[in-house]
């Protein structure tokens, strides 16, 4: 049995994965901001209940270390 709980999060991810399709001119960086915070706003949300709060803390906290990754590579 399917929940609402569980549809709704997989069309975020789904909704996720068609919207960074359209990021083949951003620098690696950028991708990592964005796949980070795409994957910290769902862990968030699964971890609060889908909580706004819980969402958005998990995208910043996401980003940020989406952008931190591989920062020192040359």
């Amino acid at each position: 049995m399917i929940t609402t709980q569980t549809l709704k999060m997989s069309v975020i991810a789904a909704a996720l994965l068609l919207s960074l399709s359209g990021c083949s001119s951003m620098s690696t960086r950028d991708k990592n901001t964005a796949i980070g915070a795409g994957v910290g706003a769902v862990g968030g949300a699964i971890l609060t209940g889908g909580s706004t709060l819980g969402t958005v803390g998990g995208a910043a906290v996401g980003g940020v270390i989406g952008n931190q990754v591989g920062r020192d590579r040359k």
